[in-house]
């Protein structure tokens, strides 16, 4: 890494940990919550003395600092967006840029180029950073029921855009009256939530009587045959690093306790926990209704009477966008990059859409339907 690398980092860093400072600040003001409030006042204390170390570390090295600004843009954005999310995905989002933050301060810290203190005074920031991921992380973990609905609604709501804006903008490529068009998507929208509900709820179910199952069983034999366990325990923890004497004391421990040797069997043996078990009744609603959602949103020029060309331009865009904000979701929820899923879900959706018009089209002409 080169000098103008290094301040390049360096500039990155500091527009990155005063727009936290800004952030961290202003979402303090939303949230009623004292706890919460109180936790993002004091990270915010601390991303200002991370603000100060890069101030100081371009100070010494002839750059001025006080031409980095803040991207206005990018903060009212970020304010729109956890508005919209809630606390439960804006705390997922903060715990992204935590660690990405982090990354970056662990591959700098090695620099041949930082000073002894410089590199004390980074660890210190990488420090903080694995701090405040590890807040985000035990705070959201009050969420997890809610983000595993979102997660439902989200997929519910992108599956019924995607097929009904496959659906009507096939349509189109046949008939030319917006209300034939809106009346077949309307059709094949309600079959869908019925179907998609219908579907998760039964899926959900299923599993969840499997696991039951599997963590019944797992429960009588850690109650009447704890000892079988005791060496599965041993080789669990000795392939997690531990010593063979530590390994065989927290065996012996667990051994003691029948519910924490079920747990560690349960998660270690199967990868299940009793708490994360999905209520397929909430999965059904949430898949069901959201499925309805989505398939309304490219139906709503149809209805409204425009012409046909207009009302496929319209329905398009506002696919596109309702496609970029369930892509975004999904991405904030399962931890992957944001941009990629947006363009990815946007692309795929459209396409999709292309395609389909294609096939109208050529169906009409094979077929000699004429539009009306």
């Amino acid at each position: 890494m080169q000098g103008d690398d290094v301040l390049r980092v360096a500039v990155e860093s500091l527009a990155d940990e005063m727009f936290a400072v800004k952030i961290y600040r202003r979402l303090a003001g939303f949230y009623r919550s004292e706890a919460t409030r109180a936790k993002l006042l004091r990270i915010a204390e601390m991303e200002e003395g991370h603000v100060e170390y890069w101030r100081g570390f371009l100070e010494r090295r002839g750059y001025d600092p006080s031409t980095v600004r803040i991207n206005r843009l990018k903060v009212a954005l970020y304010t729109a967006l956890f508005r919209l999310l809630g606390l439960g995905l804006t705390l997922r989002i903060l715990e992204i840029d935590e660690r990405g933050a982090a990354e970056v301060y662990s591959k700098f810290i090695d620099h041949p180029g930082l000073s002894e203190e410089e590199r004390r005074g980074l660890a210190k920031l990488l420090e903080d950073e694995l701090v405040h991921e590890e807040e985000f992380s035990r705070e959201e973990s009050r969420f997890e029921e809610f983000l595993q609905h979102v997660k439902d609604a989200v997929l519910g709501m992108n599956d019924g855009l995607v097929e009904v804006l496959s659906v009507t903008t096939g349509l189109v490529g046949v008939y030319g009256d917006p209300f034939h068009v809106a009346l077949g998507g309307l059709i094949v929208g309600a079959a869908g939530a019925l179907s998609m509900g219908i579907g998760a709820y039964a899926s959900v179910k299923a599993q969840r009587q499997v696991h039951e199952g599997l963590l019944r069983h797992v429960g009588v034999a850690a109650r009447y045959a704890a000892r079988v366990f005791r060496d599965r325990v041993v080789g669990y923890m000795t392939r997690k690093g531990f010593s063979r004497e530590v390994s065989e004391a927290l065996a012996e421990e667990s051994v003691k306790n029948e519910k924490l040797l079920s747990r560690i069997v349960a998660e270690e043996e199967y990868g299940l926990r009793e708490e994360s078990l999905e209520d397929p009744s909430k999965a059904g609603l949430y898949t069901g209704f959201f499925y309805m959602v989505g398939a309304a949103l490219p139906l709503v020029p149809y209805f409204a009477g425009l012409t046909i060309s207009v009302a496929l331009v319209l329905s398009l865009v506002f696919a596109g966008l309702a496609l970029a904000v369930t892509g975004s979701i999904i991405a904030l929820s399962a931890n992957l990059p944001v941009k990629r899923k947006v363009v990815e879900m946007v692309l795929f959706g459209l396409g999709s859409a292309a395609a389909t018009f294609v096939i109208g089209r050529l169906a009409s002409i094979l077929f000699g339907i004429e539009a009306v």
